[in-house]
């Protein structure tokens, strides 16, 4: 089956400003996808990271003119067993779907999937939404499918295979999802080539800011040099990636929602309650 390409190619940068007031009927769902222990603790902690575990969330834009996964969790569903299931180093007790379910909503009526980036504990629920449209960056894409597969594909490969032939937009920057200034996909390559993050104005709330993996800790934010999953990337494209955020955080006195922060994430409002 060939892949149903809705736009070949999107680039360029969005212009910020000015930014549309948000419509008053967008919502944020905050799911809960698990925590995730690291692999390093100890350096980690050296560094003043205080607390090393790691939240796993997905979150769902309500818009007027449809709706947006971010990201898709580390476990699938599918192996969620009651009373929770932990593989490797995560531990999940609730599926995407269920928390779907729980607002009103199953995949089929999801109309853009967006992974921050390709790794697993963002992507491993990717195939159940490979019905909607993708937004991906064209490098990020590029990095999933390979011209030449791997010989030994990883289980993280696995599981967002079908979006292979997902109908999608490839993206080279920044992306106005609803074209009304409201939700933006934000071009942040460094951590993996086609990373990207969301920025979202709520009328209530204020402008967030989604961090996918550009940040996993709060004291990346103020220890200099440190970027303790550099080595997973390219550092210094994730140190500009960092410096466009920041930038955008000051401009828009939006507030960073760094997903692996497990202490703020602990703060945060959970489906089936939301943001708006």
């Amino acid at each position: 089956m060939l892949m149903k390409l809705f736009v070949a190619i999107l680039a360029g940068v969005v212009a910020w400003s000015p930014i549309a007031q948000a419509p008053a009927s967008v919502k944020l769902y905050v799911f809960d996808c698990g925590t995730l222990k690291s692999g390093n603790p100890d350096v980690l902690l050296a560094r003043g990271v205080t607390t090393t575990d790691m939240s796993v969330t997905a979150y769902l834009v309500v818009h007027p003119r449809g709706t947006l996964l971010w990201d898709t969790g580390v476990i699938p569903d599918d192996l969620i067993q009651p009373g929770g299931t932990t593989e490797a180093r995560a531990t999940v007790h609730k599926t995407v779907r269920s928390q779907l379910a729980e607002i009103g909503y199953k995949p089929s009526d999801i109309t853009y999937l967006a992974l921050s980036h390709n790794h697993y504990d963002h992507s491993a629920n990717a195939n159940s939404f490979a019905g909607s449209t993708w937004l991906v960056q064209k490098a990020e894409r590029a990095a999933m499918f390979p011209d030449t597969p791997p010989q030994n594909p990883s289980n993280a490969a696995a599981r967002f295979s079908a979006l292979k032939n997902s109908k999608t937009v490839l993206l080279e920057g920044d992306y106005d999802v609803f074209g009304d200034g409201t939700v933006l996909v934000v071009a942040t390559p460094g951590h993996t080539p086609g990373h990207q993050s969301l920025f979202v104005n709520l009328r209530k709330t204020g402008y967030v800011v989604l961090s996918g993996d550009l940040y996993h800790y709060p004291a990346e934010r103020t220890l200099k040099d440190f970027t303790p999953f550099a080595a997973l990337g390219n550092a210094e494209r994730e140190t500009a990636s960092k410096a466009k955020i920041e930038a955008l955080l000051k401009e828009k006195k939006a507030t960073l929602w760094i997903q692996h922060d497990i202490l703020a994430y602990g703060q945060l409002k959970k489906s089936p309650a939301y943001y708006e």
